[in-house]
């Protein structure tokens, strides 16, 4: 697989030598191609969808097992709930905290740091012996989620605005892919052990050393082959005087005063975190429900986080073609559309008594959700240049928490069963989706509204920094990314954007 960004205000320079693939003005590839490993661009995709996967499989392993857990720990409806939302809950911190370390330290370290980090709490979940314990593991396991933000970061790093929707949505869906594949890896463990004379009791504690060693081998992989950015680790960039450091109050004020920020936490909540609540409930559901047994059940929940193997990188392309022909505005209808769709087949999933029309709506539901995730973050890198990691973070927080919110407020009490709990679900999907109206790029335009006249991509991201700071120079990375950006005009307008101001030349009022 190959996806090309195209060459419009590239300049037409060749690429440096140096790198395997083709890149801009900033080093970021212009293509990518799945299969290669060349470092640093398809190395670091690579090793960031991995390690994004393998804490996915560990926050969600005990899903597919929770009649066996249960039982053994005697947990009624409220514990099992309790510990879904804390599950999702951990990270919401842990996403804000990672989008800060990105900024200031570089993703490679978060990265391996927290993947290795999580390891001990991981090993732990083979010791609990009571509802308590339980609930805090996974609390605990779930701060490894935040390896999303590093993952999501990493890519806006290394590949260019015409393709990041689809890099995005690829690293982003592979790792995401964790929440079905331990669906399916979980109950093989656990039957394999029993295999060997183990009871079913002791089985399901020991199949939870498979993620444990998962998390310290990527971590170490991360940390010695990984690479900050395409010309080499942040701290050495900084020491040779080639990256200044920005100063974090600064790069935290730009992200929390820009209100694209806050709707997008709002959109990411009702994405990916409609999707995290669905892994903690769907095999449970479809064991109750239907009356299935645990392979069974656990296949047809597989189904669900699978679909990332496909959907939200679909999403993602289809925010790039979009821009490629009618720029940013694209973008945002095309993430309206799948997660208002999305919100009508989890209604018909609450709805469905049929098992078939059941797996049907749940399928459906799977790709639009998971293909909206990939749309949302074919939008959020161009929010801001400055403010690029802490922006990650808080929509990655956004995720969890609306998956903690959601389970807390349907899944918890026994006040509403899984089937009517999905169907308010999915009315809330659609409610929140609504705001993507309201964002506004001056440059670009929004859903309803065309661009502002004679605004730049080179005024917007100038914006970001003061006159003694212009005057300092620390905003020319961020004239490099608006450049690289006019594609977001759509290519009506691409080429007067292009015209106006020739490739790798900065504004003088910028």
């Amino acid at each position: 697989m190959e996806v090309e960004g195209g060459v419009q205000g590239d300049g037409g320079k060749a690429a440096p030598s140096k790198f395997s693939l083709p890149v801009d003005s900033e080093n970021k590839a212009k293509s990518f191609r799945l299969f290669s490993f060349a470092n640093p661009h398809m190395r670091t995709f690579h090793l960031s969808w991995i390690s994004f996967f393998t804490c996915f499989v560990s926050t969600f392993a005990a899903a597919p097992l929770v009649p066996i857990i249960r039982d053994n720990l005697n947990l009624a409806k409220a514990d099992i709930g309790n510990a879904g939302v804390a599950s999702v809950s951990g990270s919401i911190f842990s996403r804000l905290v990672m989008g800060a370390v990105c900024d200031l330290l570089g993703p490679r370290y978060g990265c391996a740091f927290l993947v290795m980090l999580a390891a001990p709490t991981v090993f732990c979940m083979s010791l609990i012996d009571d509802a308590a314990g339980y609930i805090t593991v996974r609390f605990l396991i779930g701060f490894s989620l935040a390896t999303f933000v590093s993952c999501q970061y990493w890519m806006s790093t290394m590949f260019n605005s015409k393709i990041i929707g689809t890099v995005n949505g690829l690293a982003a869906g592979w790792g995401n892919m964790g929440g079905g594949a331990t669906q399916l890896i979980m109950p093989l463990v656990f039957h394999a052990i029993k295999k060997c004379g183990a009871t079913s009791f002791v089985a399901w504690r020991i199949a939870y050393f498979v993620p444990g060693m998962m998390h310290i081998v990527m971590g170490l992989l991360v940390l010695t082959m990984g690479q900050d950015l395409p010309d080499g680790n942040l701290a050495s960039l900084q020491k040779k005087g080639d990256m200044k450091k920005d100063k974090f109050s600064k790069v935290l004020w730009g992200a929390v005063t820009n209100y694209r920020t806050w709707i997008f936490v709002l959109l990411y909540g009702y994405s990916m975190g409609v999707e995290l609540t669905t892994d903690n409930v769907i095999a449970e559901y479809y064991f109750d429900h239907f009356h299935l047994d645990l392979s069974t059940a656990g296949t047809i929940a597989a189904c669900f986080g699978m679909a990332n193997l496909v959907a939200r990188p679909a999403g993602g392309y289809l925010s790039d073609l979009g821009a490629r022909y009618f720029g940013m505005r694209a973008r945002l209808w095309n993430l309206w559309i799948l997660q208002t769709a999305g919100g009508a087949f989890c209604i018909w999933l609450g709805r469905a008594s049929a098992l078939p029309a059941s797996v049907t709506a749940m399928v459906l539901f799977s790709v639009c959700a998971q293909a909206a995730c990939g749309a949302t973050f074919g939008v959020a890198p161009f929010i801001s240049r400055r403010s690029l990691g802490i922006i990650s973070g808080l929509t990655g927080a956004g995720g969890n928490f609306g998956a903690g919110l959601t389970q807390l407020l349907f899944f918890t009490s026994s006040q509403y069963s899984t089937g009517t709990g999905l169907q308010y679900m999915g009315i809330m999907i659609m409610c929140c989706t609504l705001p993507v109206a309201f964002v506004h790029f001056p440059q670009w335009g929004s859903m309803f509204f065309p661009a502002n006249a004679n605004a730049t991509e080179e005024d917007f991201y100038a914006s970001e920094w003061t006159k003694e700071e212009k005057s300092e120079g620390l905003h020319l990375a961020g004239q490099k990314f608006a450049e690289n950006c006019r594609s977001e005009r759509g290519r009506r307008n691409v080429i007067l954007a292009t015209s106006a101001t020739p490739p790798n030349n900065t504004p003088q009022h910028a």
